[in-house]
């Protein structure tokens, strides 16, 4: 006979969010997200200079295909840290990348169809809204949607970010199919729907706390550096330039005056300041993802996952 697995008690739950900051020590799975990261900004990059010249359709393809990038790389990567979290031998990048493309659109359907209930539920408040205009029975109508429309929208909302987000992508990584995943949110809605959400609140804010150490070690070694620069080697990199590459704004600063960029040394400092910017961005995006399986098997433990 078959055993039903426990589920972990809440601080367990807790505990496996926690510890889901090991995901820094995930070579493989911040390799391939960085590459996705790389990819996903050089297409970004090809919609601006799209849009300057005015060419509609260049920058709509640059921008689906940078969505593209940035979905099924990232799925491919949650693949592996599902792996990690599961205790399974880790996939290759190339094999998380082929099975992201096989399954993970159904990732896609899962948000349609939770997005076609959302919109089903703003028409029915459109409606009431209508109704309300009427003379005769407005001012009472409209007194009585009040309570009960914005609980309902602001709670929607929070179920959309706060349980869907953080479920559905760890069950389809583990193989689970459009129908399971909306079965899974239907369950979790009304069985356990504070803890989840805490548990997804707990992932943000462990990913925000590795985000501001992240910064931290940017900010500090970024001002260091330029100081020993200018100190030993006498190089004008310029502090400015460089410390607005190590925050994602490199392409910004290169596409701006002369004066921006002093010369081949600054040119070079910003290129390699744009490098430690995207592997700052990769350490959250890991954590956080990490995260997700987590709050996954807190709600259904690892027995309970289909076999892949």
């Amino acid at each position: 006979m078959r055993v039903q697995p426990i589920a972990p008690s809440p601080l367990q739950a807790l505990n496996m969010v926690l510890t889901s900051i090991d995901a820094v020590r995930n070579g493989r799975a911040q390799w391939l997200l960085l590459v996705a990261f790389a990819v996903s900004g050089l297409l970004l990059g090809e919609v601006r200079r799209a849009l300057m010249h005015e060419s509609a359709l260049w920058a709509g393809l640059a921008a689906a295909a940078a969505f593209v990038v940035t979905f099924y790389g990232s799925n491919a990567a949650g693949l592996m840290l599902m792996d990690d979290a599961l205790g399974r031998p880790a996939r290759d990048p190339r094999q998380a990348v082929a099975d992201a493309l096989a399954r993970c659109h159904r990732l896609l359907l899962v948000v349609l169809c939770v997005l076609l209930l959302f919109a089903a539920l703003v028409a029915v408040v459109a409606v009431l809204l209508w109704a309300a205009q009427v003379p005769a029975f407005g001012p009472w109508l409209l007194g009585l949607t009040v309570p009960l429309a914005v609980p309902a929208l602001g709670l929607s909302a929070l179920v959309m970010v706060g349980l869907v987000g953080p479920l559905a992508a760890p069950a389809v990584w583990c193989g689970l199919s459009v129908v399971e995943v909306l079965r899974l949110l239907r369950r979790e809605v009304g069985a356990r729907l504070p803890q989840v959400l805490l548990l997804s609140a707990a992932v943000s804010l462990l990913s925000a706390a590795v985000a501001g150490l992240v910064s931290f070690v940017v900010l500090g070694g970024g001002r260091i550096f330029v100081m020993l620069a200018a100190l030993l080697a006498n190089f004008d990199i310029g502090a400015p330039g460089l410390m607005a590459a190590l925050f994602g704004q490199g392409l910004r600063t290169a596409a701006g005056s002369s004066a921006a960029v002093p010369g081949p040394h600054a040119s070079a400092a910003i290129t390699g300041g744009g490098v430690v910017f995207a592997l700052g961005l990769v350490l959250p995006g890991v954590v956080y993802l990490r995260g997700l399986c987590a709050v996954f098997l807190a709600v259904q433990p690892p027995d309970d996952a289909p076999p892949e």
